[in-house]
């Protein structure tokens, strides 16, 4: 299989601070992996630096073998990288389906007009929001915006897509809401890179972790394996039991 996704001594400082240490890591096309850590271990500047939305320090982000660091975020959004956020970011002012149709416009297709709207509509019914295009984003609940949000993502048909606790703060029914549409997303071939903290969702969608701590990279391989090792139990999982 071949790698969609490669970093090759990626590292981050902010000033004396090292966010990222130097971390090499290869993902092979239309792989799952979950990238865990305690807070402050450096997985959300790690997207931050595949998606351009940080400059690195040193090192190299490579896709489809093809070096990247180098490129403003919204290149990267073009060979085909797409993200959501922590906390959603929505444009208020617009309406669902223009959200999406305004990000289109960057996107690798640059799509415009009709044929953004047309685009935008059929990411919405993938998510679970058809014909809710003319909805105000302040209207929607939270696990609606967090569908739009991904919505946005998806709709530039992206290679790679970064999910940043995309399914953080969802009740139950919510969660297994989300859970199952990533399961789709999985089902399309998308490479997709999972930063969670819910081992629920770990579990089920991710075959492959890869756990940080303290910026640097301290377990790589099977999810089952991963979670019962005791330096990632000592590091991040506390004295909580996952058999």
């Amino acid at each position: 299989m071949s790698v969609s996704l490669e970093l090759r001594g990626l590292r981050k400082e902010f000033g004396g601070l090292v966010a990222v240490n130097d971390i090499d890591l290869a993902i092979p096309r239309g792989a799952v992996m979950g990238l865990l850590g305690p807070n402050g271990s450096g997985k959300t500047t790690v997207l931050n630096l595949i998606s351009g939305a940080l400059p690195l320090t040193s090192g190299e982000v490579l896709l489809n073998g093809q070096p990247v660091q180098h490129l403003a975020a919204h290149h990267r959004a073009r060979l085909g990288i797409a993200r959501t956020f922590q906390l959603v970011r929505l444009s208020r002012s617009l309406n669902a389906r223009d959200n999406i149709a305004l990000s289109l416009a960057f996107g690798r297709d640059a799509l415009w007009g009709a044929a953004a709207r047309e685009r935008a509509d059929a990411a919405l019914a993938t998510v679970g929001l058809p014909g809710r295009g003319n909805v105000d984003v302040g209207s929607l609940n939270y696990i609606d915006q967090k569908r739009l949000e991904l919505a946005r993502a998806i709709a530039a048909k992206p290679d790679i897509l970064l999910l940043d606790e995309w399914l953080a703060g969802l009740n139950p029914t919510e969660l297994r809401t989300g859970i199952e549409l990533i399961c789709a997303l999985k089902e399309q071939g998308m490479t997709i890179i999972l930063v969670e903290h819910i081992m629920e969702a770990i579990r089920e969608i991710c075959p492959r972790c890869v756990v940080m701590s303290a910026g640097m990279k301290i377990a790589d391989g099977p999810t089952p394996d991963v979670l019962t090792d005791p330096q990632v139990v000592a590091a991040y999982l506390g004295d909580f039991e996952y058999a």
